[in-house]
């Protein structure tokens, strides 16, 4: 069975010794959606499978020498195909030689990290977005059907109608259990940084120069453990159709009392729209203060759900 992790900084596995000294927790603060999820490795190598319930059991009373119908619970296997996170980049020698504070390792060292946070913040995109975000990448929250059109169970349609100046606000639930949304790392949830070499590398036009390059890869999926996992408020216009609480508890409501969301995933757009919402009907009309929580979840703020989403139809 996968080892189960409580968050992205746990199950991230960083191989090389130049970034001994670098606490992953800082490499994952750029994507703090992920970082707040829970995380598992996969179950097989780059592929896991997971049982997603898809019927209760029957259960109920019964009188004396009566007997009841019963049934155990029915679940429904489903794989999903992780996809490479590639993070590799390359440095003319000359470059750094120059670097003065740790030398060559130093700058590798540097620029690794970099590369490897930015990479992250693409997952998160992608965690979000999915295959709209980037094609070749995993599915992400946005591709699932209750989610993913008007016609979804898990939708609340805020009205606006400017296409590709929306946004959209998520419901998230994630639970150590693993039966919710789940970060899942592949090969134990190493990120694999390879051994720097000097190649020859082409300028472009026929001529070279000598190139320090440095493979970064890993493997990374999403997992969305049932319908009551993931909700998501569509249509949010600036100004107009904005985010406030009614339409946060009208989302809320979708989910059963026993499986609430515990995460609210928004950009900084819809976050002070929030706030300025709660400035006009508080009692003394002082600004509100920026919002953590809203009917019990948490706020996420992340930079990876933008403010130029299509019309959600």
């Amino acid at each position: 069975m996968a080892n189960v992790y409580h968050g992205l900084a746990e199950l991230l596995m960083l191989n090389n010794e130049n970034l001994a000294d670098i606490e992953v927790s800082d490499i994952v603060n750029g994507a703090p959606f992920l970082a707040a999820l829970e995380a598992t490795e996969a179950s097989n190598g780059t592929n896991h499978s997971y049982l997603k319930q898809t019927g209760a059991p029957v259960v109920g009373f019964r009188s004396p020498n009566t007997g009841t119908e019963n049934s155990i619970s029915t679940d429904t296997e489903v794989e999903i195909a992780l996809k490479i996170l590639a993070a590799s980049w390359g440095v003319d020698q000359a470059i750094a030689k120059k670097n003065k504070k740790g030398g060559v390792d130093g700058f590798i060292s540097r620029e690794s990290m970099r590369h490897i946070a930015e990479a992250l913040f693409e997952a998160e995109k992608q965690f979000i977005y999915g295959t709209d975000n980037k094609a070749d990448g995993f599915e992400g929250l946005v591709d699932a059907s209750t989610i993913g059109s008007l016609a979804g169970e898990m939708v609340v349609n805020a009205g606006g109608s400017n296409d590709s100046s929306q946004t959209s606000v998520f419901l998230v639930r994630t639970t150590s259990d693993l039966r919710n949304v789940t970060v899942v790392g592949g090969n134990g949830g190493n990120i694999e940084i390879g051994e720097t070499v000097l190649q020859k590398a082409d300028d472009g036009t026929g001529k070279f120069y000598p190139e320090l390059w440095t493979p970064i890869e890993g493997w990374l999926g999403l997992q969305i453990g049932s319908k009551y996992s993931v909700g998501r408020i569509v249509n949010l216009e600036t100004g107009g159709n904005h985010l406030n609480d009614d339409l946060i508890y009208q989302a809320r409501s979708m989910f059963p009392a026993g499986r609430k969301p515990n995460l609210l995933v928004m950009n900084g757009t819809s976050l002070e729209e929030l706030r300025k919402s709660r400035t006009a009907t508080n009692a003394t009309g002082a600004p509100a203060p920026t919002p953590e929580t809203a009917a019990g979840m948490t706020i996420v703020e992340t930079d990876a759900i933008v403010d130029t989403e299509e019309l959600v139809a």
